[in-house]
């Protein structure tokens, strides 16, 4: 069966459609777009509008009447009855009626305050002025009301003062800002070039103004420097030439025990400039890189996890980790490290 329907439709693979269609006029053209456009009435894409052809041939009988055509229906629904749903050869009806319940209303009974006697003969005999003070020592002289303190005057003792006395509230303390780092950058800058032996402890944390070339001059000045030990920039603006910058710095020096670079606008690739500086220095015992302007990343924090499994001298190092690995890995690393640093201690103190 299906070989002769198959035959049937041979003879119109050889023919031209173009041909046909420039046969066609333009009535017959319109209705062969009309039927085009009926052929796919569940493309679900199209809107239900456009899904087939406009088939109404009503004329418009008013405007657009919201309200009205709402109460229309509603009439409606109230005029058809619901239909009634029996039970199958017993003719009982199915379910039960709904039947509101009503609660009796309790009337409410007020608690009794029982009050010791010498306590409510204190109350009963004291003074408008005593009640005031009274009140205004448990907060609620604002339930009293303006008249009461008004007929009783001024010459009955009452002090209305004392009332806003006993119930101020506590002034708010200002907290001062923090005052500007003292540091003067030109200044230390020169002694490390000049490698002043008083100068041990450089800290540049929140001095905006720095320049960048400025930074640099100081990583170039600490590689050949030998008493500096600790150096913060955090909070300086810092970003990824300046981190490389330190990262030439700690492959050649060999006194810094302390780098802080908190808090500033590196990116992950001058986070690995210094991960992968710390491979040829063994004297930095801290680092603090955290609350950069945008997050290193999972490959940077599984790189710093391999530099610290390597590495035996970081025993502090300032970053949170994001990912579960990576931050175990690292906690084992310093623990490592902080391990074999009490291991030398001890024989130190043995020897």
């Amino acid at each position: 069966m299906e070989h002769l329907f198959t035959k049937d439709l041979e003879k119109y693979k050889n023919l031209d459609e173009d041909e046909i269609l420039n046969k066609l006029s333009e009535e017959e053209l319109k209705q062969l777009e009309t039927a085009l456009q009926d052929l796919d009435p569940e493309n679900a894409l199209l809107p239900a509008g456009l899904r087939q052809k406009d088939q109404t041939n009503k004329k418009a009988t008013g405007t657009y009447d919201r309200e009205r055509l709402l109460a229309f229906l509603e009439n409606q629904a109230l005029e058809i009855k619901d239909k009634e749903d029996f039970v199958p050869y017993t003719g009982e009806k199915k379910g039960k009626m709904f039947i509101p319940k009503h609660k009796p209303v309790m009337p409410r009974i007020e608690d009794q305050i029982t009050l010791d006697p010498e306590l409510e003969e204190a109350l009963t005999s004291a003074s408008d002025t005593e009640l005031g003070d009274l009140a205004a020592i448990l907060g609620m002289h604002t339930l009293i009301g303006t008249s009461f303190g008004d007929t009783r005057g001024s010459g009955d003792g009452f002090n209305k003062h004392s009332i806003n006395d006993v119930v101020k509230c506590e002034q708010l303390i200002p907290v001062p800002d923090e005052p500007p780092n003292p540091t003067n950058v030109e200044e230390s800058l020169r002694r490390i070039k000049a490698n002043d032996p008083r100068l041990v402890e450089v800290n540049l944390n929140n001095i905006k103004n720095i320049p960048i070339p400025t930074l640099k001059e100081f990583a170039k000045a600490l590689e050949c420097n030998t008493h500096v030990k600790s150096f913060s920039l955090a909070a300086t603006r810092s970003n990824d030439p300046i981190a490389s910058a330190f990262a030439d710095m700690l492959k050649r020096n060999k006194t810094l025990n302390s780098l802080n670079v908190e808090s500033n606008f590196i990116t992950g690739t001058g986070i690995l400039a210094l991960v992968n500086a710390l491979k040829e220095n063994d004297t930095l015992t801290e680092i603090r890189i955290d609350n950069q302007r945008q997050q290193l990343g999972t490959a940077v924090e599984v790189e710093i996890a391999k530099m610290l499994e390597k590495n035996t001298t970081i025993i502090k190092f300032g970053y949170h980790f994001t990912q579960q690995g990576p931050r175990a890995r690292a906690a084992a690393a310093i623990t490592k490290n902080n391990d074999l640093v009490r291991k030398k201690r001890l024989e130190e103190d043995y020897h």
